[in-house]
């Protein structure tokens, strides 16, 4: 009963941190919605059906869980967006030594998303049940 509790209050956490890496480019959302799932799988049916059912990051954690990969317009996106705030956050940064820190989570994000297998065109999509 109590791992239950806890295994739901860290999927919840992971899913609300990996919502949130969706709009803030730092902060990884694969890697939260992945343990959000685990999380849930081994303590709520009901909460895992939701997010598998959700139509926006069901067919992505589908594609991910099931071996296909990213899409590769998403890892696109993704490094774009990331590189992006990381040149606006270097240039608006007043403390200089902060700068050459801000490159660790951008190598890093870089480097966990170029080593995610692509999915290719035909597995882009969801698999059908």
């Amino acid at each position: 009963m109590v791992t239950k509790l806890l295994l739901n209050i860290i999927g919840t956490i992971a899913l609300i941190l990996g919502v949130v890496g969706i709009f803030v480019p730092l902060l990884p959302t694969t890697p939260f919605l992945l343990l959000a799932s685990a999380c849930y799988v081994r303590s709520s049916a009901r909460m895992n059906n939701l997010l598998i059912g959700n139509r926006h990051l069901g067919p992505y954690l589908i594609a991910i869980q099931s071996g296909q990969g990213i899409p590769l317009r998403s890892k696109v996106v993704a490094l774009a967006m990331l590189w992006a705030s990381l040149a606006f956050s270097a240039w608006y940064v007043p403390l200089s030594w902060v700068r050459p820190l801000l490159l660790i989570p951008g190598i890093g994000v870089t480097w966990y998303l170029l080593r995610m297998k692509t999915a290719g065109k035909d597995e882009s999509q969801p698999p059908s049940t």
